[in-house]
C-alpha cells in the first residue's frame, strides 16, 4: 500500500506502502520489492555484444522477467531464507496468484522496460494485492499497486463518482513507475532503500538514515531501524524473485503466461454502457470489469476517460461492432417527469448517475427544476445485478452464473424500505439500487421489489478487504471491529478458532462498508 507521507518536488503530499505477509499456511495477500536500474538483460550489458542466449526470444513472461532481474538476492539473510521457504511450501498460492497476473503482467513488464526499471518490480503487485485490481485495504488503499487517495491524486490518478484511477490497470502502473522513478532519484538508485520508502514512506527512511549518520552507523537498508513490516518487505521481494528465477529447483508451479499482450486499448470516444461494451466485444461483463476495474458504475465517466481495455483477440470484433453503433445509442436514456419535491440529487441517485451528467444532458444552467418538467436521464441498459462494479470476483461469478438467489417482494401498505431490507436480510442501499430507487423514495403498495443473495457477499456495499493484524488483535476483536462473525473469519482464511494471530499477518475479510463504516 502506498503510504501517506512522501515528498514530491512539486507536490508536497504524503505517501507510503504497507503490505506484508506473516508466515502462516494461508496465501499471502500483499508485498514485494526490488533493486537497480535495468536497460538490457545481464547477458547483453557489454556494449555491442549479444550472446546466443540473449538473441533468443523469451519463451514466456517468466523467462523475460528473469533476464531483467537485477537485484542482489542476499540469500544468506535469515529473513530472505524464511520467505524462500514460505513461497516454496505454498505452491497453491503461487499457482493462483501467477494465474491472476496473466491479464496484466506482460503490460507491466513492457512499461518497466520502457522506463528502464528493474523487472523485479513486476512482482510487486503480488505482494501488494495478489495481483487483484479490486483489492481494497482498511487504510483506503486501492488497486493492484495499493495507492491511497492522496498519493493517487499526487501522481495523476483521478478519482470521482464514476471512476477511480487507482484501480485502472494502465494508469495505476504508470503512476507506480513515476513514483519509483522519483524515489530512485531521491535515494541515488539504491533500490533496497527505494522499496523501503515505497513501503514505509520516504520521510521514514530518510530520518532513519539521518539517525544512523549522526551515530556513525551504516546507512544501507540492512543497517537501518525501520518498522517491522518494512524490515520484512524487502526480503520478501528478494525471496519471491529467487523463487521465480528457479521455480523447478524450488518446485513452485508458475501459471503459464505467454510473452505477448493480453489486451489492447481502444478509444471509444464517448460515454458507453459497460454491459453494452461487453456485448460489442463478445465477452462477459466480468471480463470487461477485470480489464477496466477503474470504472465504479454501469458506464464510463461521461466526461472521460473514454478508453477501454479489450482482450486483444476481441479487438477487431469490438471495433467493427462499435463503428456500427451511433453515439446516441451507446447509453440508454429514460424520460423522467419531475414530481413535486424532486431535486436533481434525488433523481441522480435514483438513476445511478450524477447531477452534473443530468445538467449537461438537459442543458441546465443551475439546479432549479420544476414539477411537470421532463428530463432526459442516462441509465443502465440492464438490471443492476448485471454490472460488476467493484465486487469480489467470487461474488460476481456467483451472480453471473445464477447461483445467487433472487427474492421477490410485493410492497404492502405501511411498508418501508428499511423494514423490507431487514426482513430480506439485505442492505437498504442495495435494495434501493436493485430496484432503481433512492433509499428515501416513497413505496407504493403493490409494487414488486427484487433482492439478491450471493454467497459470501450479497451486496455492492460488501468489499473484500485485506487486513493486517496489529499487536493485541484477536479474532473476537477483529470480528467486532468490522461487524462480522468469528466463524466467517476462520472459514475465509482456513484458520481454527485457536489460531494465534501474529502482528503483520494478513487476513481476508468480506466487510459491509455501510455497516462497519
Amino acid at each position: 500500500m502506498v503510504h501517506k507521507k512522501f515528498a514530491v518536488a512539486v507536490l508536497a503530499a504524503a505517501v507510503g506502502a504497507c503490505a506484508q505477509v506473516e508466515k502462516q499456511n494461508i496465501a499471502p495477500q500483499d508485498e514485494l520489492y526490488h533493486d537497480k536500474k535495468v536497460s538490457v538483460s545481464p547477458q547483453t550489458e557489454k556494449a555491442g555484444s549479444v550472446t546466443p542466449e540473449a538473441a533468443l526470444a523469451p519463451v514466456d513472461i517468466w523467462d523475460r522477467l528473469r533476464r531483467g532481474f537485477h537485484l542482489e538476492r542476499r540469500l544468506d539473510d535469515p529473513k530472505v531464507k524464511d520467505y524462500v521457504a514460505y513461497f516454496s511450501r505454498n505452491e497453491g498460492y503461487m499457482s493462483r496468484v501467477t494465474e491472476r497476473s496473466r491479464r496484466y503482467i506482460f503490460h507491466v513488464v513492457e512499461k518497466l522496460e520502457e522506463a528502464n526499471l528493474p523487472l523485479e518490480l513486476a512482482l510487486l503487485p503480488i505482494v501488494e494485492s495478489a495481483y487483484d485490481p479490486f483489492a481494497y485495504s482498511h487504510a483506503r488503499a486501492s488497486g493492484m499497486w495499493q495507492f491511497i487517495p492522496a498519493t493517487g491524486r499526487a501522481f495523476g490518478l483521478h478519482q470521482n463518482w464514476w471512476y477511480d484511477g487507482r484501480r485502472d490497470v494502465d494508469a495505476s502502473t504508470d503512476a507506480a513507475i513515476a513514483y519509483f522513478s522519483y524515489l530512485s532519484e531521491r535515494f541515488d538508485g539504491d533500490w533496497e532503500l527505494v522499496l523501503a520508502a515505497y513501503n514505509a514512506g520516504e520521510g521514514t527512511v530518510r530520518r532513519a538514515r539521518q539517525r544512523n549518520e549522526r551515530r556513525g552507523l551504516g546507512t544501507t537498508f540492512w543497517d537501518l531501524k525501520l518498522p517491522r513490516e518494512t524490515q520484512r518487505y524487502v526480503p520478501q521481494l528478494l525471496a519471491l524473485a529467487e523463487v521465480v528465477s528457479r521455480p523447478d529447483y524450488y518446485r513452485v508451479p508458475l501459471h503459464d503466461v505467454a510473452n505477448e499482450p493480453y489486451y489492447a486499448k481502444v478509444n471509444v470516444g464517448s460515454q458507453i454502457d459497460l454491459a453494452q461494451a461487453a456485448d460489442l466485444a463478445d465477452i462477459e461483463v466480468e471480463e470487461l470489469y477485470l480489464l477496466n476495474p477503474g470504472f465504479n458504475r454501469w458506464a464510463t465517466d461521461p466526461n472521460g476517460k473514454h478508453e477501454l481495455l479489450i482482450p486483444r483477440t476481441k479487438e477487431q470484433t469490438f471495433h467493427a461492432a462499435l463503428s456500427d453503433l451511433p453515439l446516441d445509442q451507446r447509453v440508454s436514456w429514460q424520460r423522467y417527469k419531475i414530481s413535486r419535491g424532486d431535486t436533481l440529487s434525488t433523481i441522480a441517485r435514483r438513476y445511478e448517475t450524477t447531477v452534473a451528467a443530468i445538467r449537461e444532458t438537459n442543458k441546465l444552467r443551475g439546479n432549479n427544476i420544476r414539477a411537470g418538467q421532463t428530463l432526459l436521464i442516462p441509465s443502465a441498459s440492464g438490471p443492476a445485478g448485471q454490472y460488476a462494479y467493484a465486487l469480489d470476483e467470487r461474488v460476481r461469478r456467483q451472480q453471473s452464473s445464477g447461483r445467487g438467489s433472487k427474492t421477490s417482494y410485493t410492497v404492502r401498505p405501511g411498508d418501508t424500505l428499511w423494514g423490507i431490507a431487514r426482513s430480506l436480510d439485505v442492505g437498504v442501499r442495495d435494495l434501493a439500487k436493485w430496484n432503481s430507487m433512492a433509499p428515501g423514495d416513497t413505496l407504493r403498495p403493490g409494487r414488486k421489489l427484487v433482492a439478491y443473495s450471493a454467497g459470501e457477499s450479497n451486496s455492492r456495499t460488501t468489499r473484500k478487504l485485506s487486513y493486517r493484524v496489529r499487536s493485541g488483535d484477536s479474532l473476537y476483536r477483529i470480528a467486532r471491529k468490522f461487524s462480522i462473525e468469528i466463524n466467517d473469519i476462520v472459514r475465509w482464511n482456513k484458520l481454527s478458532k485457536s489460531t494465534y494471530l501474529q502482528p503483520g499477518q494478513r487476513l481476508t475479510l468480506f466487510v459491509n462498508s455501510a455497516a462497519s463504516g
